[in-house]
Order: C-alpha cells, then structure tokens, then sequence
C-alpha cells in the first residue's frame, strides 16, 4: 500500500519540477531571442530571479525521496544514467553561477557571455530530462543483479530524442506563456507571438510521442490523460489568440502535469522497466524501501509538505507584479 502512495508521491514532485522549472528552463532558452537588448534581457532574468532557486528544490526532493523510497530504483537510475545525470548537474551549475555574476560588471561583453549560459543551462537539461524519462518508460538494458548494462548512446534512440524534443518544445511554451504573463510593453507582445509557433511544434512532437508511447505500452487510462494533456495544449493557444494570458499559463502548465501523469500510469507498476528480460523488471514492489521507512517517510512528508507548499506560493504571491524593460536600473547605478 505505501509503495503506491509513494509511487504516486515521487510523480507529483516530478510534475511540480516540470511545472515549475519548465517555465524558468523557457524562459532561459528563449532569453536571447526575445530580449533584443540588455535592458530587455535583465528584465526577462529579473521575471524569474525570485523564484529560480526555489523550482529547483523539487528536482532534490524528487531525488532524496526515490533514494529513501526506491532504493534500488535509485541505485539503478544514477548509476546507469550517470554522464546524462552529470550534464544535467554541470548545466544546472552553470545556469545558477549565470544568474549570480550576470550584473557583477559593467560590461555589455560580460553580460552577453552569461546570457548563452544561461541558454547553454537551460536548454541542456530541458532536452535531456526528455531523454532519460522517455527511455526510462521505454525500457532500458538491465540485468538480474538489477544492473544497467547499456551506455550513453543507448539512451540517444529515437524514441529517447523524441522525448527530448518534447520536454524541449513544452518548456519553451511554458516560458513564453511566463514571460507574457510577467512582462509589459514589447516583450509581452513578442511572448504571445512566439508562443504559437512554438505550441504548434510542441503539439505535433507531443502527439507523436505520446503516440508511440501508447502503442509501446497499450494502457488504456493513460490514453485518455494524453488525450487531456493535448487538449490543454489546445485550449492553451487559444487562451493566448484571445490574449487570456493566465489561462494560457495555466493551460501549458496542465498540459505539461498530465503529460508526465501519462507517463507514470505507463510505468505502472513498473519504476524502470528492463528492454533485456521483462523478468528483471525493477518494480514498485522488488525495489521499495522496508514498510518502516516508508511508513516514518509518510508522516514527514504530510507535516512539512503542506508548509514548503504554502511558503512557496506565498513567494509567488508577493512578486506577483509584472515586470517591464523600462523599469529596470542601470547596472552602474
């Protein structure tokens, strides 16, 4: 029983990571298109500066649970998905020492080095996060000592690639559904306008991965949800014609929470299946922690969850206001 509760646990941090870094990953990737000068730029960085940090804290969440929760997931995932796992950690790096030293000098030349920084770290770890679920559902070479036996290029498949193209294309929608929410004057304007032709694209590779996950796996609910998923896609672009913007926002934000939903009842009950022999399946039942640990797991995660909850969205609430070029202060000053 605490398994599945757990199961379900570790894929609602994962839909709050995608969620909520999906945008500031758009955002980032998108950082040197819409903003066509400094001032522009400083204001999309500052559109995010309050709550960047705080998004990551589910990816370490996420993890520490799968650890305490999975054991054997764990040890399988990180150590087989190891150099992907590490160029999301170098990329994520890179992206926060961006952020930290962008303005320490007054310098157009310095500024412009750490914005494709933080294009580099953002866009590295919006592709390979698709990378490594989409084999994770597919399945991947693993032996009877629950060992992976492939490599990194066995993760570079299609199926894989198409994953990432994916996370890649949704996240970029979800930043400028963001920034057309958060910004004013012209940046507002470009967000609305990029956010179509990047929905379209992320709608069809959408679709078509969603598709070939349906025909790999053949669960029937999980249709139903990528179903759902697309029409929020849908009903998102339209939001936008309509410059609803809050509901576009919400709509890519739903679009990107049933996706990964669609994705954990494929898994089901599986955690990593094995493309070697079905029989060496790491489920939710041969990879689990003790009924103990879970059950002391339980109780903490119903005290401070509700709290990191509420604290989290009261930072939004605060820096709620939107956020124009002009206003923001020369570097000097």
């Amino acid at each position: 029983m605490l398994h599945n509760i757990w199961f379900m646990l570790i894929a609602f941090l994962w839909i709050g990571y995608f969620v909520l870094e999906g945008f500031d990953f758009g955002l980032g990737i998108l950082l040197p298109f819409l903003g066509r000068n400094d001032a522009e730029r400083r204001a999309l960085i500052n559109a995010i500066g309050p709550v960047w940090d705080g998004n990551e804290v589910w990816v370490l969440v996420a993890g520490g649970a799968t650890f305490a929760a999975f054991p054997n997931w764990y040890a399988t995932l990180f150590s087989g998905f190891y150099l992907a796992l590490f160029l999301i950690l170098v990329a994520l790096i890179l992206r926060g020492v961006a952020f930290e030293y962008h303005s320490k000098r007054d310098s157009a030349r310095w500024r412009q080095g750490w914005d494709w920084a933080i294009f580099i770290g953002s866009a590295v770890p919006a592709l390979l996060w698709g990378v490594a679920f989409a084999n994770i559902v597919a399945g991947v070479p693993i032996d009877k000592d629950m060992n992976f036996t492939g490599d990194l290029l066995t993760l570079l498949n299609p199926f894989g690639l198409l994953g990432g193209v994916v996370t890649l294309t949704l996240f970029m929608t979800h930043g400028a559904a963001y920034i057309a929410l958060k910004t004013e004057g012209v940046l507002r304007e470009r967000a609305n306008k990029l956010l179509v032709w990047i929905g379209l694209v992320a709608a069809v590779a959408a679709v078509a991965f969603l598709g070939w996950t349906q025909a790999k796996n053949m669960v029937a609910d999980s249709a139903a949800v990528s179903v759902l998923a697309a029409l929020s896609l849908v009903g998102a672009l339209l939001a936008n014609r309509l410059r609803h913007e809050g509901w576009a926002f919400i709509g890519t934000a739903f679009t990107i929470g049933l996706a990964v939903v669609a994705l954990f009842m494929n898994l089901y009950p599986n955690v990593m299946p094995s493309s070697t022999n079905s029989a060496f399946n790491l489920t939710i039942d041969n990879a689990s922690s003790t009924d103990y640990t879970l059950t002391i797991m339980t109780v903490v995660a119903v005290i401070f969850t509700p709290l990191v909850l509420l604290y989290q969205g009261w930072s939004y609430w605060i820096f709620r206001k939107r956020i124009s070029a002009g206003r923001v202060p020369d570097v000097a000053s």
